[in-house]
């Protein structure tokens, strides 16, 4: 099964909850992980990786929190899942858009029946990551839409 990993899931969780902010605010970690009953220590560590890609800005001091680095609409899910996992992989055989792994490709590779037609499917998997804005996914559902 295909799925967004716990720390992909919460990093998208609190950026939609950050840009869902009016403008000036912030929230803090602790805000946000009891909000959607996120494990804490998790979502700092999230947001930590978050800022260091410049996504989020960390604000010290009394009133601090995390905001927004960057606008809703200049990110999409592509960004995100990278910056949270690494390259996007559909398979082992797959990283990035180089084709094989870094460090072990495949030993299958050469003779997989499957290989073409996988990394056909990574593009397009990957092309529709990166069709995806945050914005996206924070405006609200329209009525009788259920994509």
């Amino acid at each position: 099964m295909l799925a967004l990993t716990k720390k992909t899931g919460y990093g998208l969780i609190a950026m939609t909850h950050l840009a869902r902010l009016q403008a000036g605010q912030v929230a803090s970690a602790r805000e946000v992980a009891g909000r959607y009953n996120i494990p804490t220590s998790l979502l700092m560590n999230v947001l930590k990786e978050l800022a260091a890609a410049g996504y989020v800005e960390s604000l010290r001091g009394p009133h601090g929190g995390y905001r927004l680095a960057v606008d809703p609409g200049q990110v999409t899910l592509a960004d995100l899942i990278t910056a949270l996992e690494g390259p996007i992989r559909l398979a082992e055989c797959v990283a990035g858009d180089q084709g094989a792994s870094d460090d072990q490709p495949c030993r299958l590779l050469e003779s997989c029946p499957i290989a073409e037609p996988v990394h056909r499917v990574h593009r397009r998997l990957s092309d529709f990551l990166r069709t995806v804005t945050l914005a996206e996914i924070v405006a609200p559902a329209e009525a009788g839409t259920k994509d």
